[in-house]
């Protein structure tokens, strides 16, 4: 069986809990967390990057930060996970829904300008499979309205858009480590300051609303409660787990990378004969290589490719479902405008296998979904 995944592994993880736990510190904010920290501050150029202990939990962070209340309304994509916009909505904030760019799947920058009302607050752009949303309009749109910019770049990190790191563009930035990302530590994530005057504020937040981390630098002989913050600090286990892979992301990159390109090049005279549309890639974006996909030709087209795919002990699978269409996403949110794309692309796309050490198994997955595509009608 091929799955669609597999989380990466090194080979060091397990000598880095084993120092974890031989340190006698394992709560978090440990030597790993700390080299976790600077590695993605030094990769994203940030001024401070925090490991969280998911994605979900950097994105609760951000919109603390960005002093979201009840009322306030926040513009995101329908076409993202649900952490996108619960963080808002736990806030009190109305989810405001944009169409999406067909080509990349990510929020259409031209409709954004329109969704902003007296009450918004923030744009959430959402890096859909590592490649950049169109960031200078958005940030100028922005500054117009004096709103903050969250970058969603749960599956963004090595991924840049014109030579800097997703992430670390808008107001805060947000990283996913789940099992199904490139670099993974079972569950986690990192949050990305732009702005000094924030870093403070978020350590206190991050450690349940005390100046714990003040003191443990040594700057006061004792911390207290000082605001209301909650526990977004992961074990030093899983920091463990993940440096070992922080340290290889190159190697684990090209790897990914290699696939890709692989995937791309071999199924390419399918979309070239207007069966398929394969993954766009701007010129003004380098891709992570997160996931590799292709669209059909529509809802019953797609059910049938991954039906084939899983007789012959394949596992693909579709993406998310529009956010707007959901039970809470009506309740909580609206959209805006027209939903020309969103869920016409959404049903769609499919994902194919890509991880870490896929190796030759791409073979049969590409020969299988050859075989689907040449009998196409």
């Amino acid at each position: 069986m091929i799955t669609f995944n597999r989380p990466p592994y090194i080979g060091k993880e397990e000598l880095y809990i084993l120092d974890s736990i031989k340190s006698r510190h394992i709560c978090g904010d440990g030597a790993f967390t700390k080299k976790c920290n600077c590695w993605i501050e030094e990769k994203a150029h940030t001024k401070k990057a925090l490991l969280t202990t998911s994605c979900t939990h950097a994105l609760e962070m951000a919109a603390l930060l960005s002093d979201i209340q009840p009322g306030d309304e926040v513009i995101l994509p329908s076409y993202t996970f649900v952490s996108t916009a619960d963080a808002f909505v736990l806030r009190g904030a109305k989810a405001v829904f944009v169409d999406i760019r067909p080509e990349t799947m990510n929020m259409d920058e031209r409709l954004i300008e329109a969704a902003i009302t007296k009450k918004t607050k923030a744009i959430v752009p959402v890096h859909y499979a590592g490649v950049a949303c169109e960031m200078d309009t958005i940030l100028d749109i922005a500054k117009r309205y004096n709103l903050k910019v969250v970058e969603d770049a749960a599956q963004g990190i090595m991924s840049t858009y014109k030579g800097k790191a997703l992430g670390a563009i808008g107001d805060f930035g947000c990283y996913s480590f789940h099992e199904t990302k490139n670099f993974s530590m079972g569950e986690g994530g990192a949050l990305l300051i732009q702005d000094q005057k924030n870093i403070e504020k978020a350590e206190i937040i991050r450690e349940k609303g005390t100046d714990r981390s003040k003191f443990f630098r040594g700057e006061i002989d004792k911390y207290t409660w000082v605001d209301a913050g909650s526990s977004y600090l992961p074990s030093e286990l899983n920091a463990a787990y993940l440096y070992a892979q922080l340290e290889n992301a190159d190697l684990i990159t090209q790897d990914r990378m290699n696939s890709w390109n692989t995937y791309y090049k071999e199924l390419k005279e399918f979309e070239e004969a207007g069966r398929i549309c394969l993954p766009h890639i701007p010129d003004t974006c380098e891709h992570n290589a997160h996931m590799f996909y292709l669209k059909l030709r529509d809802l019953d087209d797609r059910t049938a490719f991954i039906r084939h795919l899983a007789q012959n002990d394949i596992k693909a699978v579709f993406h998310y479902i529009p956010l707007h269409s959901a039970p809470a996403g009506k309740r909580y949110g609206e959209f805006n405008g027209k939903d020309v794309y969103t869920t016409r692309e959404s049903e769609r796309l499919v994902r194919l296998p890509l991880y870490y050490g896929l190796g030759d198994d791409i073979y049969k997955v590409i020969e299988c979904a050859r075989e689907f595509l040449g009998g196409y009608r």
